[in-house]
């Protein structure tokens, strides 16, 4: 059998393949854009800043008159500026109060009362929350207990007590052992009962 090789079957003709796309994402165009845009207005706010004459430290408008070449004018453009007084130094000496380092000393009263410091970390309304929280405390190798205090007109509350500390620095300790493990303290002073 013969073939026609005049209608042969030819593959479709293939469409010219696209330029390929640019491989840059919008947002670097975006980013481009908003560099481009604050430089623009950056220019045109330098444009409408009036130039500063360095010499006189005032700035040039169009109505001030031109320099002359005399000295004598910068001479007495320099006497009429005045000095800066600087007066804030001299104020802050005389206003200084020096603060003692330690705490102020206490009236007799209470001078003959001691005093003792503790560190309230809850107030429950339940014993069983405080015991709760006294127990882990007791683990944190702290002097942990709980009181029962009426308040408000016959409310009971339980309150988790770290303490009694005789000296700040004790008390201190124990408070920083507190935050280290996120507890949070309320600092009690009360006379001693002696």
């Amino acid at each position: 059998m013969t073939r026609d090789y005049a209608k042969k079957k030819r593959p479709p003709a293939q469409a010219k393949k696209a330029a390929p796309k640019s491989q840059v994402p919008p947002w670097v165009w975006l980013f481009i854009g908003s560099i481009l845009g604050a430089f623009i207005m950056f220019l045109v706010y330098l444009s409408g800043v009036p130039p500063v004459d360095l010499t006189a430290r005032t700035p040039v408008t169009e109505q001030a008159p031109a320099v002359s070449d005399t000295t004598e004018e910068p001479a007495a453009d320099q006497q009429e500026l005045p000095k800066p007084r600087f007066d804030f130094y001299k104020l802050l000496q005389e206003s200084e109060e020096i603060v003692p380092a330690t705490e102020p000393a206490e009236t007799d009263s209470t001078a003959a009362a001691p005093v003792e410091y503790l560190l309230q970390v809850g107030s429950f309304r339940r014993a069983q929350d405080a015991d709760n929280l006294r127990a882990q405390l007791i683990l944190l190798n702290l002097d942990a207990y709980t009181e029962r205090v009426t308040i408000r007109g016959g409310e009971q509350w339980h309150r988790v007590v770290v303490g009694p500390f005789d000296n700040q620095s004790r008390m201190s300790k124990a408070r920083s052992t507190l935050v280290s493990n996120r507890y949070s303290a309320l600092v009690l002073k009360r006379k001693t009962e002696s």
